[in-house]
């Protein structure tokens, strides 16, 4: 179901940028994703959101963006796609990623896209002005590099090899992009054959970070729902999750250390960074008089 709401704001605010993504303002043009991937946090009860599965549409919200960004005095990087996909189908209804690009390139500020579509592809021409004016990155969620794996555990998000298509097309049209390969779904995902092949397939398409996590979350709300989709789909996989974890909150990957390790020495090897790379900001020197010294 969609849904059409008006939000009261629209940037929420970080002191620092964050460690893992750069990220200083989050952006939501959207609430709930149809993307339905089965381990998503945002599931979870303590966001309260009713039903994730229908899609909340801020009319809004290009508005507040034009109002928001006018006040604000730090140029730090928007990040887009906590809560939702601002690539989700509905964006081809509704563009409200698109018209806030254009207003984000407007004001000069930078911008870090998190994705699981190719759609991002159309937005090429926005991004390279944003880039040349500031800062933009596009990094695509890929946590299997196999289209039926990816298909159970991220039904409504474009096929991986569609994801890593549109990467190429970015960058070699000169948009920096990468991989945030996360979460690694203990028993499914956690081998050293899918991990080696998202590496490989992300060097070969223009990636030039992967940020990785080896493990997945669970909290209430989100675990039952993944435990459903666990039945449904990898029958067994339930009990070898509730014996290893129980109800905590981290989950790491079988073998993580070791997972890391080899990771750590392919990306080194193929010179592929394993951090976000971050906007830095122009340093505005104070010009001395006369009576100051240096």
């Amino acid at each position: 179901m969609i849904k059409e709401i008006t939000a009261k704001t629209l940037l929420s605010h970080e002191k620092n940028p964050d460690p893992w993504f750069g990220i200083q303002y989050n952006m939501n043009l959207y609430r709930g994703c149809s993307h339905q991937c089965i381990y998503c946090d945002s599931r979870s009860d303590c966001y309260q959101i009713e039903n994730f599965a229908d899609t909340l549409v801020k009319t809004n919200a290009l508005e507040l963006l034009r109002k928001e960004l006018s006040c604000k005095r730090v140029k730090g990087t928007i990040g887009t796609g906590s809560m939702n996909d601002p690539y989700a189908p509905i964006e081809k209804k509704y563009q409200l990623t698109r018209g806030a690009l254009k207003i984000i390139a407007e004001f000069g500020f930078p911008v870090h896209v998190l994705t699981k579509s190719n759609l991002v592809s159309r937005d090429v021409d926005l991004l390279l002005e944003i880039q040349e004016r500031s800062f933009a990155l596009v990094s695509f969620t890929i946590t299997t590099s196999d289209d039926v794996l990816g298909k159970k555990v991220e039904p409504g998000a474009s096929l991986v090899s569609e994801r890593f298509a549109a990467m190429y097309f970015l960058a070699r049209s000169g948009v920096k992009v990468g991989v945030s390969l996360m979460p690694v779904l203990p028993f499914i995902e956690d081998n050293w054959e899918n991990i080696n092949s998202i590496v490989k397939l992300a060097h070969e398409n223009g990636a030039g970070h992967i940020l990785a996590a080896f493990g997945m979350t669970q909290r209430k709300g989100q675990q039952e729902y993944y435990f459903q989709k666990l039945d449904e789909h990898f029958p067994g996989v339930r009990e070898k999750h509730l014996r290893k974890f129980k109800n905590q909150y981290a989950c790491s990957a079988n073998q993580s250390e070791q997972l890391q390790t080899q990771f750590a020495k392919l990306c080194n090897q193929i010179g592929m960074s394993m951090k976000v790379p971050v906007y830095r900001p122009e340093q505005k020197f104070k010009q001395l008089n006369m009576f100051e010294r240096i």
